[in-house]
């Protein structure tokens, strides 16, 4: 390829990339911040609850993606690719600076959760459009044999946005008080956001419809009715189906697996400190995104198929022995106690004339220097302890580890080895999809299998598995921390075996 065409071509890599990236952010901010969200927009009496409904409500902007992939991929296979990916971004910036600007359920109350799913819902929509413009995009600019290459940076973005909503995050709460940040300093990425969409609205503006797109156009040769060519078709939706089921459900289950489960898992059931955990995924994310390239330009030589297959395999195949050792690395039941370091203050919250709560810190330090704190909060009335609607006395409990050195890089290591797996499945993903179908109706047909595939299979998972492990441990099954892992599991097992049995080397040439 020439200079002058490379130069063209990253180009369009670097103005597509700059938006998708964006997009994510916006989409991510929410899953990155949903333990903070739960206390902020839902009611605080049952924080389990709380941060259940909050994982659902991520979750919808998940369900309603292929929605947005059928109304803009419309739109991008009538009109261009650019002036729908236009409108996305627009869209998807918007919803996310008012959720920044949504009051919390203390002052408006259930008003406040419905504020957060209607915007919710419109960034699915939109992240709905954006994604298959801009892989179509790209790879329509790529050279011939290498679109797998070209269009892995674009896998690369999805990654990115998670990692600079961590960051972001992260020196939020850096340059705030932990006080300041709870109150209103969990805003601020949100906010940042409108400065971060006006800038790539601005690169975008100044590109080029896609020189394929612009051919068929020119000729005539656009789709009158891309809905129905691509799902009324039976030859066509056959490789819909396919892309979904031999490919796109098993990517969606590992790429959130790898990511945001390992993320909540810290979070909530190894109990990890936040900020702990956002600097350790972190730098997995950092050590691991340039293998997306890496498994994209080795799709160009080997082909999508061996390369995503096992990714998967190993998936299956590695996920509870991966998680059993995480939860074991910062298991303080087999650490040994510092017992003349540990302390307990008790203290007294006055909510009003009548209500008050009991406080309850224990602090212990172990040998290996894990830091240990639970707060035991008592609710009372009347000096009477408030019932929760199973009967048992209303008392919240958290707890947090700040772990040691070891046990952190130990962390970052097992989840680099999933961050591994999700670029083997996603890095050929895109190339993969748009080569399946003919130009007139590509943003359409490869849109609604990848959003299904991770916006249904994949999006949901967090919730589901988080069900399966709250489950399983009020069951007291001792390993219960594994049990959310079933789901992603069976779910890539029978991607797996559809695509190993259905999924042809030759797809990738049809519309090469």
């Amino acid at each position: 390829m020439s200079k002058k065409s490379t130069k063209g071509i990253w180009k369009v890599i670097s103005a597509s990339s700059v938006g998708t990236l964006i997009e994510w952010y916006d989409f991510y901010i929410f899953g990155s911040l949903a333990v903070v969200i739960s206390t902020k927009f839902f009611p605080a009496d049952n924080p389990t609850a709380a941060f259940l409904s909050t994982l659902a409500t991520f979750a919808a902007g998940f369900v309603v993606r292929p929605f947005g992939a059928l109304f803009f991929g419309r739109l991008g296979d009538l009109i261009g690719r650019k002036y729908t990916f236009m409108v996305t971004l627009l869209l998807m910036g918007g919803a996310t600076f008012l959720i920044g600007c949504i009051p919390s359920y203390e002052t408006i109350g259930f008003m406040a959760p419905l504020l957060v799913l209607i915007l919710r819902l419109l960034q699915g929509l939109a992240l709905g459009g954006e994604y298959g413009g801009a892989a179509t995009y790209v790879a329509e600019h790529a050279p011939k044999g290498e679109k797998g290459y070209w269009t892995s940076w674009i896998q690369t973005t999805a990654t990115a946005g998670l990692f600079v909503s961590l960051m972001v995050i992260l020196a939020t709460k850096t340059l705030l008080s932990k006080e300041a940040f709870d109150e209103w300093g969990w805003r601020v990425p949100f906010w940042v956001s409108i400065l971060m969409v006006m800038v790539s609205y601005i690169i975008r503006k100044n590109m080029h419809e896609s020189p394929v797109f612009a051919k068929a156009k020119a000729e005539g040769k656009t789709s009158v009715n891309p809905l129905k060519e691509s799902f009324g078709n039976k030859y066509n939706l056959k490789f819909v189906l396919l892309a979904l089921f031999g490919a796109t459900m098993g990517q969606g289950v590992v790429w959130y697996t790898g990511q945001f489960y390992a993320m909540n898992f810290m979070k909530t059931v190894m109990n990890v400190e936040s900020s702990q955990v956002d600097t350790l995924l972190g730098i997995a994310l950092l050590c691991g995104t340039p293998f997306f390239v890496v498994f994209g330009w080795l799709s160009d030589k080997m082909g999508r198929k061996s390369i995503m297959m096992a990714g998967m395999l190993l998936a299956i195949v590695l996920y509870r022995p991966i998680y059993k050792a995480m939860y074991n690395a910062t298991d303080v039941s087999v650490k040994t106690e510092l017992v003349d370091q540990t302390k307990l203050v008790a203290s007294v919250k006055d909510i009003d004339a009548t209500k008050k709560d009991s406080i309850y810190t224990t602090t212990k330090m172990y040998a290996d220097g894990t830091a240990f704190e639970e707060v035991k909060t008592v609710h009372m009335e009347n000096g009477v302890r408030l019932k929760a609607d199973d009967g048992k006395d209303k008392v919240d409990t958290k707890v947090t580890k700040t772990i040691n050195s070891s046990d952190k890089w130990m962390l970052i290591f097992l989840v680099f080895v999933q961050v591994i797996f999700v670029t083997m499945v996603y890095g050929p993903i895109a190339a993969f999809l748009v080569e399946m179908f003919p130009v007139k109706i590509r943003y359409t047909s490869m849109s609604l299998p990848y959003h299904v595939g991770n916006g249904i299979f994949g999006g949901l998972l967090p919730a589901i598995s988080t069900y399966f492990v709250t489950t399983a441990k009020d069951a007291g099954d001792p390993e219960f921390y594994l049990e959310g892992l079933w789901y992603p599991i069976i779910i890539a097992g029978v991607c797996f075996v559809i695509g190993m049995i259905y999924i042809d080397k030759k797809i990738n040439t049809i519309h090469d």
